[in-house]
């Protein structure tokens, strides 16, 4: 079953459930695979729908950010529970070893030397995390260092 008909189905289930936060999630991502679905031209595949909910959760984290600084914590917790139902439709999160791993080949693969050898590196390493799900801020943090910022 893929990620869109996963997604139709939880929906049902939410509106007989009565969950209001879920069922507001749900068909918040449903309108995002939609809209990409229609600006692809064709259906999803579960990767192409994974890369959409993963530009929502982050999304969702740099509003969690915003209303931290602008002392509004009711939202931020809002924000962080639609996070939470997010990630339940995405794989389990790529590990520090396993970034680490990635960006150590993808370093030796480029034969990045410097900062300046950043691009190549984080292009070959996200290249390598594929179908995983790995934050590319902790990605790029991890290169910085390895590289020698």
């Amino acid at each position: 079953m893929t990620l869109v008909e996963q997604v139709d189905k939880a929906i049902i289930a939410a509106m007989k459930a009565r969950d209001e936060l879920r069922l507001s999630v749900l068909r918040m991502m449903k309108a995002a695979l939609k809209n990409r679905q229609i600006e692809a031209g064709h259906a999803l595949d579960d990767p192409q729908a994974h890369a959409v909910l993963r530009t929502l959760v982050k999304q969702r984290r740099e509003s969690v950010e915003q209303f931290r600084k602008g002392g509004r914590e009711d939202l931020a917790t809002k924000e962080e529970a639609e996070i939470k139902i997010l990630e339940t439709y995405l794989p389990s999160a790529a590990s520090d070893k396993e970034i680490e791993s990635a960006v150590t080949a993808a370093i030796a693969e480029t034969g990045g030397a410097g900062p300046k050898d950043l691009g190549r590196v984080m292009k070959a390493a996200m290249a390598k995390l594929a179908g995983k799900n790995a934050d590319g801020k902790r990605v790029s943090e991890m290169a910085r260092a390895k590289l020698g910022k």
